[in-house]
């Protein structure tokens, strides 16, 4: 296992994601799949484990903690996130902080952030003086650092990580999304005022790893070492300094497996100017086939008419990318059930409100009805 040294503190260069955890067929948490597979990483020598309130429902903090009972917890730095969108005074604060330590069955996070900050959520840190209330926390011992997840325009980002004198903060970045919100640029900005990065969506929530294009393929087929899709994503992200930890949302053992092999291999963090040159042509190529580069967070759901806004963004883009291959549309009426269809959508608009990639999601549900008629 890699590790980097930040903040005095030596932090894996893999960090546990438990926001898609292994589900059972109803999607609740499998609980005793999960705990393995948090046990495990931490045993193979991940020391980071990040979750959040709202994160399958709640759920996400409780098993999580659940996994950390028997001596787990000292062993590893606990990332949570305040969900700032319900902060109406800043009372509110300490008060959701008490219900996520009630949940994970803690006294401590070790790495807060204020959630999701876009130009809203930063509003409301600031009208509700959020940052003074993560302060006492800090002060009481009870928080041990204060950071930032974001999502929105570079600007903003700027506008942010100049504000305060944060811990670390926390972006999406992969190969393919270098000028997508903060972007390469942001991570650089950020360590130029000396703040560490946590990576998210290293894999761009498996879209350039799961189902590989064909003209894609030919690129990884040609480069001069041989790696899987997902070797050379996370290699691109490892390769760069700034970079304290990066956090992979694994939702298999499998998938669990195949990350602490890779993050295990003495040469993770070097890429070759041969192997970059490969890595910036795929990126430039799923930059021209992605449309809509959502990461199916599910931030937007549920949706108040049924529809399932993540799983049909996934199809449209897999029918841009693939180019209109009629075994999606036999798919899409085939696994999608009546209620879930993009024709259901109404235009309310709460989806969009939601999206932190901000995504034209109304727009997109009438281009799946074009596209598979329903």
């Amino acid at each position: 296992m890699h590790y980097r040294t930040l903040n005095e503190d030596k932090v894996s260069l893999l960090g546990f994601g438990a926001m898609r955890l292994p589900v059972n067929d109803d999607d609740s948490i499998n609980e005793d799949e999960a705990i393995k597979m948090v046990r495990l990483a931490i045993d193979s020598g991940v020391n980071y484990v990040d979750t959040a309130f709202p994160y399958h429902g709640g759920k996400s903090e409780v098993v999580i903690g659940k996994a950390l009972k028997d001596g787990y917890r000292e062993k590893i730095l606990l990332a949570d996130k305040l969900p700032v969108w319900f902060v109406k005074e800043q009372a509110d604060v300490r008060s959701l902080f008490e219900k996520q330590l009630d949940r994970l069955d803690v006294d401590r996070i070790d790495y807060y952030l204020i959630h999701c900050l876009d130009v809203d959520n930063w509003k409301i840190t600031l009208d509700q003086n959020v940052i003074p209330a993560l302060e006492e926390l800090k002060a009481e011992g009870r928080i041990g650092r204060i950071g930032f997840s974001f999502h929105d325009h570079y600007e903003l980002f700027e506008e942010i990580v100049d504000y305060y004198d944060w811990d670390f903060c926390q972006i999406q970045l992969n190969y393919v999304d270098i000028e997508f919100q903060a972007g390469m640029k942001g991570l650089r900005y950020a360590a130029s005022k000396g703040i560490p990065v946590v990576i998210m969506e290293p894999l761009k929530g498996g879209r350039i790893t799961d189902a590989v294009p064909p003209a894609i393929q030919e690129i990884w087929d040609q480069a001069p070492v041989k790696r899987s899709p997902v070797e050379w994503a996370f290699k691109w992200v490892a390769s760069l300094p700034e970079v304290m930890t990066i956090l992979s949302g694994m939702s298999s053992m499998e998938q669990l497996e195949q990350n602490l092999e890779i993050f295990s291999r003495d040469d993770l963090a070097r890429m070759g100017e041969d192997e970059k040159a490969t890595v910036d042509k795929v990126g430039d190529l799923y930059r021209k086939l992605i449309k809509y580069p959502c990461t199916e967070c599910k931030y937007c759901m549920p949706c108040p008419s049924g529809v399932a806004i993540p799983r049909l963004m996934r199809f449209l883009n897999d029918w841009i990318v693939y180019e209109q291959n009629p075994k999606l549309k036999e798919e899409y009426l085939t696994w999608m059930e009546q209620g879930e269809h993009a024709s259901n959508c109404v235009k309310c608009g709460a989806c969009e409100q939601a999206c932190p990639q901000h995504l034209p999601i109304m727009k997109a549900m009438d281009e799946v009805v074009e596209s598979f008629g329903r």
